[in-house]
């Protein structure tokens, strides 16, 4: 077995927590059930991944193998990379059938042809997700295995979910083997990204429900006491107020728990007007700017901002993009 097999198949198994190694190792499925039942689970990591090691070399692995076991980690542990969402397009609207042979040999030879020094590897789980990992290299030198890119793709879907590697020039032979092997015509970000892949999957497919119409009225906790000689009016006023925004606010949000997104864009373009006479805006192009939101769990700050008072009109502006058309512009 290549020394470059062995250290990264080595340091895979240092990355995994001890009291899963086992399992994850099972669910590889490369070593037979004997060899797993003369490993000590109960020893340091470095001494069971040299015992790992070993076993691999009995098996005569190769980086193919390696690169499933990493596959594997990284599905049980996605949440560890940050995940981009792209959006894949037709010219019409005919449905093809996907063929899983078809679809990997096009990608290999679109990849290849440009690139040869390049490690692809597939894995395909249950909910029809493809998982792509391909590891970089140059014209002369061989394949980084400790920065490639991750593609999760839903068959008969336009979505995939990107985890790029830090070698961003790739990004774009990457994205025409992906629209070249599933019959696509373009392909673009839709600037959404977050360290929770399912979340974003939450929303492109439509699994986030907002319950639109569970809506009724509830006491608004705190915020609620009046000064005993306050005009009545004035009261019944500010509690409408706060009614309209917290309905407004289950509108847009509903009232479960919101997906976990950490990133997004949202372009404005608007036009200002003025008095024709005042002569202000004498340019009839619109305004465009580009907002940039960034929370560790930018849905639920966003539903925040109305219950504080702040403007809730620009808030639904963004969200229904999100939730409902899955796009932010």
């Amino acid at each position: 077995m290549d020394a470059t097999v062995s250290e990264f198949i080595r340091r895979t198994v240092l990355k995994i927590p001890r009291d899963e190694i086992k399992v994850m190792l099972q669910k590889w499925g490369f070593l037979s059930e004997a060899q797993l039942q003369t490993l000590n689970f109960h020893q340091l990591k470095d001494n069971i991944s040299q015992e790992v090691v070993q076993l691999c070399e009995e098996n005569s692995a190769g980086i193919k193998q390696a690169a499933v076991l990493d596959i594997i980690y990284n599905h049980i542990y996605q949440d560890k990379r940050i995940w981009s969402v792209y959006q894949m397009k037709k010219t019409g609207e005919e449905l093809e059938c996907f063929d899983i042979t078809d679809f990997k040999k096009k990608f290999k030879r679109r990849i290849r042809s440009a690139l040869k020094n390049v490690t692809i590897t597939f894995k395909e789980y249950e909910d029809n997700a493809i998982w792509i990992r391909v590891a970089w290299g140059t014209p002369y030198k061989k394949p980084n295995q400790y920065k490639p890119s991750y593609v999760v793709y839903h068959s008969q879907t336009p979505y995939v979910f990107i985890s790029a590697s830090v070698l961003k020039s790739n990004m774009p032979l990457l994205c025409q083997a992906l629209i070249v092997a599933s019959n696509y015509h373009d392909i673009r970000e839709m600037e959404l990204r977050s360290h929770s892949l399912n979340s974003l999957k939450d929303i492109v497919f439509k699994r986030y429900s907002q319950n639109f119409q569970t809506y009724t009225t509830k006491p608004l906790q705190g915020g609620n006491v009046e000064p005993e000689n306050a005009d009545i009016r004035i009261v019944q006023e500010n509690r409408g107020e706060k009614e309209r925004i917290y309905r407004l606010n289950q509108e847009a949000f509903g009232s479960g728990p919101q997906p976990k997104l950490e990133f997004a864009h949202y372009r404005l373009e608007t036009m200002f007007k003025s008095d024709p006479k005042m002569d202000v805006l004498d340019k009839k192009e619109p305004f465009r700017c580009l907002v940039k939101f960034s929370s560790p769990h930018l849905l639920e700050s966003l539903k925040s901002l109305a219950p504080a008072a702040i403007e809730e009109k620009s808030v639904c502006c963004v969200v229904i993009p999100i939730s409902g058309n899955h796009r932010i512009f």
